[in-house]
């Protein structure tokens, strides 16, 4: 196998993984987080 299509396969696969950790991460922002504490409870309705 050519050095430049083993390189082509590693780009693809790090822009991948890169494009869906960015999903990821985006979608996690729009949860409900609720935090108890000793100053009580503490709601964060998602950021929309």
């Amino acid at each position: 196998m050519p050095k430049a299509v083993l390189y082509a396969v590693i780009a693809v696969l790090l822009v991948g993984g890169g494009v869906y950790a960015y999903q990821q991460h985006e979608k996690e922002k729009d949860t409900l987080q609720i935090e108890i504490g000793p100053k009580g409870l503490k709601v964060d309705p998602p950021a929309r």
